[in-house]
């Protein structure tokens, strides 16, 4: 190559630089957009029933784990983040790279078994919004909620652009239908900062809290986070990587932002509603919608009904997607997505076709998923941590620390409800 057609190619601008080009406002919003796919599994159909759970039975009580748990979800998802910028390479491909086969193999199984526990909670909830808006029965809103799941990720293969729209819109009607009700029912500013100070109820509200934290920190998504960013914007070199991990730091705030005060939303209404009223029963979310109808109005219950929807399809959309993540990451392996949506919607489908409590079942899910959150967790701190694996991105001590910290808290939950469980 002569000299004459060298310097062209060196100053053509790279990938970040095309991006930045857009304008201050557009290149900005251009390098968003991972984060909000990985906050729909935040504000799943699952936090639909441990919220409103929560919310009813223990008033204002639990808020201080909502704050807690999101403020560690971001740093979760942060690093998870940051190991697709750093390496090029998503989470499971590390975990077969760098541990033994046998801890490869069993970090995959248990990932699989934690697909299943997070499409029950999706199928689950797209169901119920379905019967609740159109009456349609359980079991076939179900298949229809795979059909509409497919079409969505139908739009991940013309460019990962539109399948962040898509995801992003879904989780606007989410964040808007509950803040809609939040306006119409009002919230104790008093007993919302009161359940800021950390405490439980009895050890049912442990439970509770043990759901809140599995339907809030999202092992899947742990592992999807990384494959989002792993090539989605090529770097040139390390400088690059730090500025695009400065804009991975804006939209983890931004979009999980979003889902934690959703969340947030969930619990103060059920709170104000439902507790303040003397309906501590209110624990389905069939009787949520039904009390916000009777209690406030019709356009409460159709902004629930409409968010509750829009949640399952846009999380269900994200389960599948993470699940191929993960099977090609730690075996190699893909899968047709018709085969795998299958088989790991059998359990939902079992669900509605048996006629078993919608509302206990996602709240069980939730649980099953609080155990498998630290399977994803450790072996991200331990990776992150690693100069030879991350280079100059490499986590500073602190990082680490905090970090090695949010596991240590949800692994002693977890061993504590398992106590509280079989000594009662």
């Amino acid at each position: 190559m002569s000299l004459e057609q060298a310097e062209p190619l060196a100053a053509k601008p790279t990938a970040l630089a095309q991006l930045r080009s857009r304008g201050r406002l557009r290149g900005v919003v251009a390098l968003l957009g991972p984060a909000f796919v990985a906050a729909v599994a935040y504000i799943d159909p699952g936090n639909f029933a441990t919220n409103f759970s929560a919310g009813a039975r223990y008033g204002y009580a639990l808020v201080w784990v909502i704050v807690l748990a999101n403020l560690m979800a971001m740093l979760v998802q942060y690093l998870s983040a940051k190991v697709g910028v750093a390496t090029g390479r998503d989470l499971p491909e590390l975990c077969r790279e760098h541990f033994s086969r046998p801890v490869s193999a069993g970090l995959w199984v248990q990932a699989e078994l934690v697909a299943m526990a997070t499409d029950l909670a999706e199928f689950v909830g797209a169901a119920v919004g379905l019967n609740l808006l159109f009456g349609v029965p359980l079991f076939p809103a179900g298949l229809l909620t795979a059909v509409v799941a497919f079409g969505i990720l139908a739009l991940e293969q013309r460019g990962y652009r539109r399948f962040e729209l898509a995801i992003t819109g879904l989780l606007g009607l989410v964040f808007f239908g509950f803040a809609y009700d939040l306006l119409m029912v009002g919230a104790d500013a008093t007993d919302l900062a009161s359940g800021l100070v950390p405490g439980f109820a009895g050890n049912d509200s442990v439970l509770l809290a043990a759901g809140i934290v599995g339907a809030t920190v999202m092992p899947h998504v742990v592992y999807l986070h990384s494959a989002l960013t792993k090539c989605r914007v090529v770097c040139r070199d390390d400088g690059e990587r730090r500025e695009l991990l400065r804009f991975q730091r804006l939209d983890v705030l931004v979009g999980l932002g979003v889902a934690g005060l959703t969340n947030l939303a969930m619990l103060v209404i059920a709170a104000s509603l439902f507790h303040r009223t003397g309906n501590p029963g209110i624990d389905s979310i069939e009787a949520a919608h039904a009390g916000l109808g009777s209690l406030v109005g019709g356009g409460a219950a159709l902004a629930f009904a409409v968010a509750l929807l829009a949640s399952g399809l846009s999380s269900s959309s994200v389960g599948t997607y993470a699940g191929q993540v993960v099977m090609q990451g730690f075996i190699r392996r893909r899968i047709p997505l018709f085969l795998r949506r299958g088989v790991t919607m059998l359990p939902a489908l079992l669900v509605l076709g048996l006629g078993l409590p919608t509302t206990d079942s996602l709240v069980v899910s939730q649980i099953v998923l609080s155990f498998g959150i630290p399977f994803a967790l450790v072996p991200m701190v331990l990776l992150t941590r690693r100069a030879d694996v991350m280079g100059p991105l490499v986590n500073r001590p602190v990082t680490t620390a905090v970090a090695t910290a949010i596991a240590t808290t949800i692994i002693t939950l977890n061993v504590y409800l398992l106590y509280q469980t079989f000594a009662s």
